[in-house]
């Protein structure tokens, strides 16, 4: 796989082995900050102006000002330039940083923002179903609450590190999280889907689980197969136990199928022909 060699802040490209950020960074010291992964075939970004339209919603949270040429095709520009300055064309993860300007304390100077993308590259160029199914578990000992900050992907990612660190422990490939009232939400880095009596099932955002872009994708996706989608419920370890299938879809991944949860094991049908549609809508959008 290709050698990363520079990476990209406010435009500018600059050596990925130098010094970018000095210790009043803001992202750095408060978690002030947002970012967004996604997956570039070619030097594209399939589903770029959803991830855009997502961190402009996450900023007007955190009362971030992003200026108008903050726009997919000054966004899709740059990361082309960044993936040809690096000659990654097979396929790359980008991870696009946002995070207010330097000053202040917990309050801060300015709410204008900075911004830093970063690549690296990936084994396969377009979203392809994973060959080895993943083991899961529940991570139990911290609680997401539900309000307007579980919605975003901040900087402060805490909470994601702990239930990693957890499943390692636990030898399994991804820990399932739960919100405050003990309901399944996501995974450390997806989001979830159990398949069940034919009806493809995925919590409901009112939970406290993230607005997945892929997750939307793949909502249609099943849509369009005459799958029935229910995406307004609440998911418990008894409904992933009684599944019949079970896979987990991020930006960078697409959709990865589960194998194992508990001593419960599953196939993969329904989640390869929604990954096969996945591959092919991606094709057309590059």
């Amino acid at each position: 796989m290709g050698q990363v060699t520079f990476v990209c802040l406010n435009g500018e490209f600059l050596p990925s082995d130098k010094p970018v950020f000095f210790g009043n960074n803001r992202a750095f010291k408060y978690g002030d900050g947002l970012f967004e992964t996604m997956r570039a075939i070619g030097t594209t970004v399939p589903f770029l102006s959803q991830h855009i339209e997502r961190l402009r919603k996450s900023a007007a949270i955190l009362q971030m000002e992003l200026p108008e040429t903050y726009s997919v095709s000054y966004f899709q520009k740059q990361i082309s330039r960044l993936l040809n300055a690096n000659k990654l064309f097979n396929g790359a993860k980008i991870r696009l940083s946002l995070y207010r300007k330097d000053g202040g304390n917990y309050q801060p100077l300015t709410n204008k923002t900075d911004y830093y993308i970063e690549c690296s590259p990936l084994e396969s160029k377009n979203f392809s179903l994973n060959a080895k199914g993943l083991k899961i578990g529940v991570f139990s000992d911290w609680k997401k609450p539900i309000n307007e900050l579980s919605s975003i992907k901040s900087a402060n990612a805490l909470f994601y590190v702990k239930a990693a660190i957890y499943a390692r422990s636990q030898n399994i490939d991804e820990s399932l999280l739960l919100n405050e009232h003990n309901q399944i939400i996501e995974s450390t880095s997806s989001n979830l889907f159990i398949l069940s009596n034919n009806n493809l099932i995925t919590p409901s955002l009112s939970e406290g689980c993230l607005p997945g872009i892929m997750r939307e994708i793949i909502i249609q996706l099943a849509l369009n197969e005459k799958i029935t989608v229910y995406d307004d419920v609440c998911i418990s370890e008894n409904d992933i136990l009684n599944a019949d299938e079970v896979f987990l879809t991020n930006a960078v991944s697409g959709i990865i199928w589960v194998v194992a949860f508990q001593n419960r094991r599953y196939f993969c049908k329904t989640a390869k022909k929604l990954s096969a549609n996945l591959e092919l809508l991606a094709t057309t959008l590059v």
